[in-house]
């Protein structure tokens, strides 16, 4: 969400803007929103003058009939009557008008940073670098879900009968590597210096709106009926609503948290062969990053996040690469953002396993999460990342780990979470 003033100050740079992110639908709302906020704006000089006049005329009442001039004081009196008659019309529009202007600025997008490529959508993302050595192997490599069944690792059937497609049972040893990559991530990052979290599984109303775009909100979130309460498709979101209404001393910043939860999203829409499976599912679970910091500090907080997320997966011996999303691909909130994808030999070609992104004060502007610093109060910088997510990162490790007698090498990394294993046999 962007400041009103920079908006009724820059509107040629905020229409630019839409149209460099393919929104040109939206360019009528910056006129709109700040006609709404000249109006506004001229009844709150107007309320403030009338309340100014009618506190003056109420004590010449007093003064009046202390005179003995009660003609007088009753003519004031109906000047005061009028007067707050007019106020209580301004007041009940000012909060209408307020309303108004929200809901545009909710969704007017961020301005992007001037370094993000201009495409519509995410075929026009462009590659940065390559790390790792993508290998094919010479012996052919099964779909994912026929990998974990020969170590006896899935059970759709019965999650299909359970809850439905989207869902999944994942058993032995694949369950065990599944819960070993979330503990290495979650000590990886510890390791880097964050504060290991465990936070709310479920988010109000009003931090879900202060985190991502209503677009967004409803592709995404499940709502729990009767409740204000949403499952969270992300840690982010209840990390991030952590802070809401907050006021947090500078000489505390940065905030670095590293966050486990379970992920809850609609994924509305048909998909192709390639995310079925485990690839695009309702429920997951992953290990997440998010930095509050001083405005200044996020450009190179964002690239130490993104380093981070390639610093683990080169770890498990997957090669991996980073996309710079343009910016029709961005999110209405995000500054800049950046795609880790990791290989798959099996379809030789890359695939995403997470994503970087740079906020700016969007996120504080709408929940008021603010900074104390020796100059006064001004707006903090989120950011986040995914650190790992599982079971769409198992694709890319059963792939990249996978031998031709059908076992899985585990990577020295991972060893001491799987027991000292050193190999994963097939049963099957």
């Amino acid at each position: 969400m962007l400041d009103m003033k920079f908006v009724r100050e820059n509107p040629d740079i905020v229409k630019q803007n839409i149209k460099n992110k393919f929104q040109d639908a939206k360019l009528p709302l910056v006129d709109q929103v700040i006609a709404l906020d000249a109006e506004a704006r001229a009844v709150q000089q107007e309320a403030d003058q009338i309340r100014g006049e009618k506190n003056k005329l109420s004590k010449q009442i007093g003064a009046l009939m202390g005179q003995g001039k009660k003609e007088e004081a009753e003519e004031v009196k109906k000047q005061v009557a009028e007067k707050a008659e007019r106020l209580s019309e301004l007041e009940a529009k000012e909060p209408v008008l307020a309303e108004e202007i929200r809901k545009i600025m909710y969704v007017i997008p961020n301005i992007i940073d001037p370094s993000v490529p201009i495409g519509k959508d995410d075929s026009e993302n462009v590659e940065v670098e390559k790390f790792g050595e993508p290998v094919v192997p010479d012996f052919e490599i099964p779909y994912h879900t026929d990998i974990m069944e020969r170590f006896n690792g899935i059970d759709l059937d019965a999650a299909g009968r359970v809850a439905g497609n989207g869902f999944y049972y994942l058993m032995g040893d694949i369950a065990r590597i599944h819960s070993a990559v979330i503990s290495y991530a979650r000590d990886f990052m510890i390791d880097r210096g964050f504060t290991y979290c465990v936070p709310p599984f479920m988010i109000r109303s009003q931090v879900v709106t202060g985190v991502m775009s209503q677009t967004e909100m409803d592709a995404m979130m499940y709502k729990i009926e009767g409740e204000d309460l949403y499952l969270i498709g992300t840690s982010e979101h209840s990390m991030i609503g952590k802070y809401i209404d907050q006021i947090i001393p500078e000489d505390s910043l940065p905030h670095t948290l590293t966050s486990y939860s379970p992920c809850f999203r609609k994924e509305k829409g048909a998909h192709g062969i390639e995310e079925r499976g485990v690839y695009r599912i309702h429920q997951f679970e992953k290990q997440e990053m998010i930095v509050v910091c001083k405005p200044e500090d996020s450009p190179m907080w964002f690239n130490k996040l993104w380093q981070n997320t390639v610093d683990l997966f080169r770890s498990l011996d997957i090669p991996v690469r980073t996309l710079e999303c343009c910016s029709g691909d961005l999110a209405d909130l995000k500054v800049k953002s950046i795609d880790v994808e990791a290989w798959s030999p099996r379809q030789k070609k890359y695939f995403e396993v997470g994503s970087c992104s740079n906020l700016g004060d969007a996120q504080a502007r709408r929940l008021k999460i603010r900074v104390d610093g020796k100059d006064g109060k001004y707006l903090a910088h989120t950011l986040n990342n995914t650190v790992v997510a599982p079971p769409r990162m198992l694709i890319a490790f059963l792939e990249n780990n996978l031998n031709a007698d059908g076992s899985v090498n585990i990577p020295k990394a991972l060893q001491p979470y799987m027991g000292g294993k050193e190999k994963l046999i097939p049963v099957k």
